[in-house]
């Protein structure tokens, strides 16, 4: 894929205003007959999600010309028959499933494909056809109705300009059953005349801040053309929530934070505008159902998978039903009295009803909660007699993180454990009933990953990770790293056991991988133990 700035500015004509948004969001008309493309419509190749016993949905989207600066994709203002088939091996010799779907300018000619009437725990391969052109073969897997083991990888927070996908590229050749991203897929910041380390000259457009619905398909599209990130999703199917800056650093609900590039956002119309066209894309560009398809700025991201008796996973969004953080959000002592309001929320009432509703009904052996921000209480200055919270985490949310910790243990919730992303650093932690008494009850274990590229090149420990783990500040921090990287999750009905995967380096492609860390988790005994 040719990225250089002359391919992109040949296309510096092309109008940016030309995007309809029909109400209904789907075209009616005629399909395009004959389709041939200028080059391959599948640029962004395939991916999968959201499994379920008997189906999966198939993802990809129609683009010749993937960085085209008006956010079409190179494809015309008219509808394309796009055919799909499923089957049980890698050469479509043994087809079991195949059907046509229609892929509209309205949704930058993505395909949702919800595919139903498959047999559960069984792997499949897929892949899609638009006139002439056909797509890469993607391998997906159902959800089990019974089972004695499942492994996931959990990931989050890839900056595009601040490293190379390297991890996924490894994740890719692990066995997964399936992978979960826990938010930041993109970053909405300028990209930089020459992409940051990825060192590629880059058009004017990707060098500012995305607001509008063309600049977030083209940060999409430009996250999507990663080898590496195809290949992860080309392998499994994915369960994806998401956090901040696929929308605007720390956004909370109705509230936007102060754009780095000081446009107007505190408007609540313009805001509004922006989320509308975050979520629209977001949903354009990844494996989600029908359910997930935002109406303009409002969406329902949280949703609940089972697998057999083994997991019930919890999907949240902690981003749309907060209220805004107090303080001015950041990191700060002296905001005590603020952020413990007691109405104060991070989930909002529905979610949070439903969360310990159904953890307190489960009957699975393990309740995942796939979360975005850290949930342990962490005082992040080492000075014994300064408490400094970081305020856009459920540190600035005490009494919803009291409502959450008190319901599940107060419901009996089976083996709850919280997968975390956001804070671009490794942290295992238990979950108590009160963080100020060091015998108070663990309710939970919080598994916290690292992110894959973002904050470049990380260590095995940093300023801010050695403030978190000095003696006496944070006892129920277990374990640190600042390494960059993602999560590999095994689980039993005897144990859970969580696998640190760790590249050294993303600034530069081709690292390595090890394994620095396992800790495990016993069914009815909360906290990790280090394996």
């Amino acid at each position: 894929m040719d990225l250089t700035r002359r391919r992109l500015l040949g296309l510096a004509g092309a109008s940016l205003s030309g995007i309809a948004l029909h109400a209904a969001g789907f075209s009616t008309g005629r399909a395009w007959a004959a389709p041939r493309f200028a080059g391959d419509p599948f640029a962004f190749g395939v991916a999968s999600g959201d499994p379920v016993p008997d189906g999966v949905v198939l993802w990809t989207r129609l683009a010749p010309d993937p960085l085209a600066l008006d956010g079409r994709g190179g494809m015309p203002e008219r509808v394309v028959d796009v055919q799909w088939e499923i089957a049980e091996n890698e050469r479509f010799t043994t087809g079991v499933k195949r059907g046509s779907t229609r892929a509209t300018p309205e949704l930058a000619h993505s395909v949702h494909t919800e595919v139903s009437g498959l047999a559960p725990g069984r792997d499949y391969f897929y892949r899609f056809r638009a006139g002439r052109d056909l797509s890469p073969v993607g391998r997906t897997r159902t959800a089990p109705t019974s089972t004695n083991a499942l492994t996931f990888a959990f990931a989050s927070c890839q900056c595009w300009y601040e490293g190379f996908y390297t991890g996924y590229r490894h994740m890719a050749g692990e066995d997964l059953d399936l992978v979960v991203h826990l938010g930041d897929y993109l970053y909405e910041y300028g990209v930089g005349e020459t992409g940051g380390v990825r060192n590629v000259a880059l058009d004017a457009s990707f060098q500012r801040e995305t607001h509008s619905l063309v600049d977030y398909r083209n940060r999409h599209a430009l996250t999507r053309l990663d080898a590496d990130l195809q290949a992860a999703h080309q392998a499994f199917p994915w369960v994806l929530t998401w956090d901040d800056h696929e929308v605007e650093n720390n956004w909370a609900g109705d509230f936007a934070q102060l754009d780095t590039d000081g446009l107007p956002d505190q408007d609540p119309e313009a805001w509004r505008a922006r989320k509308a066209a975050a979520f629209q894309t977001y949903y354009e560009h990844l494996p989600l159902r029908l359910p997930q398809r935002p109406n303009g700025a409002d969406a329902r991201m949280f949703r609940r998978l089972g697998f057999g008796q083994l997991l019930d996973l919890h999907v949240l969004d902690t981003r749309s039903h907060r209220d805004d953080q107090v303080c001015g959000d950041g990191t700060k002592p002296g905001c005590d009295v603020e952020r413990s309001a007691p109405e104060r929320t991070i989930l909002g009432a529905e979610q949070e009803s439903w969360l310990l509703d159904g953890a307190g009904r489960s009957n699975a052996t393990w309740n995942v909660l796939a979360n975005q921000t850290l949930i342990a209480q962490v005082d992040q200055d080492p000075d014994p007699l300064v408490h400094s919270s970081g305020l856009d985490m459920w540190d600035g949310y005490t009494a919803a993180r009291d409502r959450l910790l008190t319901g599940l243990w107060e419901r009996g919730a089976n083996n709850p454990v919280v997968i975390t992303g956001d804070i671009h650093r490794a942290v295992v932690a238990d979950l108590t009933l009160d963080f100020a008494d060091e015998h108070a009850p663990v309710v939970a274990t919080e598994f916290a990953g690292s992110s894959l590229t973002s904050g470049k090149d990380g260590s095995p420990t940093d300023e801010v990770g050695a403030a978190w783990m000095a003696p006496g500040a944070n006892p129920h921090l277990r374990w640190h790293s600042s390494q960059r990287g993602y999560t590999v999750v095994h689980l039993t009905p005897e144990a859970l056991t969580a696998d640190y995967r760790v590249t050294p380096f993303v600034t530069t492609p081709g690292s390595g991988l090890t394994t620095v860390a396992t800790f495990h988790v016993d069914p009815g005994r909360p906290g990790a133990q280090r394996a």
